[in-house]
């Protein structure tokens, strides 16, 4: 007796992924069918080699897909004033033409989310950011004069990363691109509308950001991979990216901390200050801002629990997901992401600690890292030491003029 079509056994379960709009672009380069979803899109892990893309940024000119991020139009008379009471920094201080790194908290101080502001009128903002946070933004407009509305879909982004990235501009005919400086953004012509560019990025390099309406993305894409050619430009994945922002010290929302809205155990919620983003908060800006009472409150009790710090371990041998421990006893904390870095040859790493660890005690510190060897695991102490982050500095990312490479 043959089973039915329908039994279990036989049942396939897919999970649909959207495409974004340089969706036939990526697919047509993608040689390793490494994916992931982002947002509910299908994303590259990698496209040709996850080890060859990380040195497309760091050479060449490198090309992400920033489409999934989640983008929030913000317009109105009081869109300023809202942004200044949901965001950490001051938003008055932000000209039209600039953008700036923020984050948001509830009210118990507890950050939502991080993110980019692009402040593109008087009266008109972009937020970029990982999570969806429509209905609490929309709350907290209540009183206000001003429109909030998710442009996830209308509006395709692009990565352009490395030190040739600003030549793929001036080559393909943008005009104006050289006095971009760093956070400065301005609207270019593209057929027949515009494209936004902002000198921004999530690699520490000479980089830029491109927003363009979904309709005209792909001609854009064209438009960028024939002047780039002569400058070495490439697609990369998700894989080489992380491997930059982790030299450049930056975070990931629910990689390096877990965000208000997704954390299910209250030892896991981060404060600001907890995650390296209290340099955000200005605690004497006029507008009050979601969590400030509790931010100031943790400040003056000195009742801050945790401290995320940059890593060098000796050896090699990556760290990611390793226990850090206190003279190679005490359990202090957890290693969120490392790599050894090819630019800085070091083997470096982020991790969450528990005060004073990390703080004021940074002595004795070693992590546990387990590494395959030849099926079976070894279990190596490795020292460790706090250092600076950024691991990599480098002077291109914010040389003015940009390089001409």
């Amino acid at each position: 007796m043959q089973p039915s079509p329908h039994t279990p056994a036989q049942l396939q379960f897919r999970t649909f992924r959207l495409g974004t709009p340089f969706q036939p672009r990526i697919d047509a380069l993608a040689s390793t069918s490494e994916w992931f979803s982002w947002a509910g899109y299908r994303a590259p892990l990698s496209l040709w080699d996850e080890e060859l893309e990380y040195f497309a940024i760091r050479s060449q000119a490198a090309v992400f897909d920033l489409s999934p991020m989640v983008k929030y139009r913000i317009e109105g008379a009081d869109a300023e004033a809202f942004c200044n009471k949901v965001t950490l920094r001051d938003v008055t201080k932000l000209r039209p033409g600039r953008v700036h790194y923020t984050a948001w908290c509830d009210d118990e101080g507890h950050v939502l989310d991080d993110g980019t502001l692009f402040r593109l009128s008087p009266t008109r903002f972009r937020l970029c950011c990982q999570e969806r946070h429509l209905p609490w933004l929309l709350d907290s407009a209540e009183g206000f004069d001003v429109t909030v509305a998710e442009e996830t879909e209308e509006v395709a982004g692009l990565a352009l990363q490395g030190p040739t990235a600003y030549a793929v501009l001036r080559d393909a005919g943008f005009a104006g691109a050289e006095r971009l400086k760093v956070f400065d953004l301005a609207d270019f012509p593209h057929e027949s509308g515009g494209v936004t560019i902002s000198r921004t990025g999530f690699t520490g390099d000479l980089g830029y950001e491109l927003f363009v309406p979904a309709e005209r993305a792909l001609s854009l894409w064209d438009r960028l991979f024939e002047a780039g050619r002569p400058h070495g430009i490439r697609a990369i994945g998700y894989a080489a990216l992380n491997r930059a922002r982790i030299e450049a010290g930056l975070i990931v929302a629910d990689g390096d901390f877990v965000t208000a809205e997704h954390a299910l155990r209250h030892d896991r919620l981060r404060m600001p200050d907890e995650i390296g983003l209290g340099f955000m908060i200005d605690a004497k800006k006029a507008a009050h801002f979601n969590g400030r009472r509790a931010i100031l409150e943790a400040r003056g009790k000195k009742t801050l629990r945790h401290i995320l710090v940059g890593l060098e371990i000796e050896g090699n041998v990556p760290a990611e997901h390793a226990i850090v421990y206190h003279r190679g006893k005490r359990d202090v904390g957890l290693v969120s992401a490392a790599i050894w870095s090819p630019t800085a040859k070091r083997n470096i790493a982020i991790a969450s600690l528990e005060r004073p660890y990390g703080d004021s005690v940074t002595d004795d510190l070693w992590v546990e890292i387990y590494a395959m060897r030849e099926l079976r695991y070894q279990k190596m102490m490795k020292r460790a030491r706090v250092v600076p982050r950024p691991f990599v500095r480098l002077d291109r990312r914010t040389a003015d003029p940009p390089g001409l490479r």
